[in-house]
């Protein structure tokens, strides 16, 4: 596929953002089931069956395209002077027309790339629009938290 998403959301588009902290990026969004795991910290995970609208995914889409996420992405930071715990983790898997590119990025060297930060502010996007989703809403509180 070419790197240029084509303008227009295809009939097939689906994608699986995994994150959380280090080790333990157990959140999950994903289009291709159409589930999400919320993590609860001390208490586990939590699944629930979520779907997004059509018009929810075309924005995604379109805030895809708009950060070239099918091209290539500079993820590791050039200067990885100091290491920091917790640290936050995410994952991506991103389908479009039958095209599968594969992310990761880490926040452990202190600091993102620009690349990184714009995964990140995409995931945070994606993460708000399931947080007003009625499913996501009803799963439990997390408790506890990552030192």
């Amino acid at each position: 596929m070419p790197e240029d998403m084509p303008e227009d959301m295809p009939e097939y588009f689906d994608f699986l953002v995994r994150y959380g902290y280090g080790e333990v990026s157990k959140n999950e969004i994903n289009t291709y089931q159409d589930t999400l795991v919320k993590d609860l910290i001390v208490n586990g995970t939590a699944t629930a069956n979520i779907t997004l609208t059509g018009e929810e995914m075309r924005s995604i889409y379109e805030r895809m395209r708009g950060i070239s996420i099918m091209s290539k992405m500079q993820l590791v930071p050039a200067k990885q002077s100091c290491s920091v715990v917790p640290y936050q983790e995410d994952s991506w898997r991103i389908t479009v027309n039958g095209f599968t590119r594969n992310w990761s990025w880490s926040g452990e060297n202190c600091e993102l790339t620009e690349d990184a930060e714009k995964l990140l502010e995409l995931r945070n996007f994606i993460a708000d629009i399931v947080a007003g989703k009625e499913a996501y809403q009803e799963l439990p509180e997390a408790e506890g938290g990552y030192d």
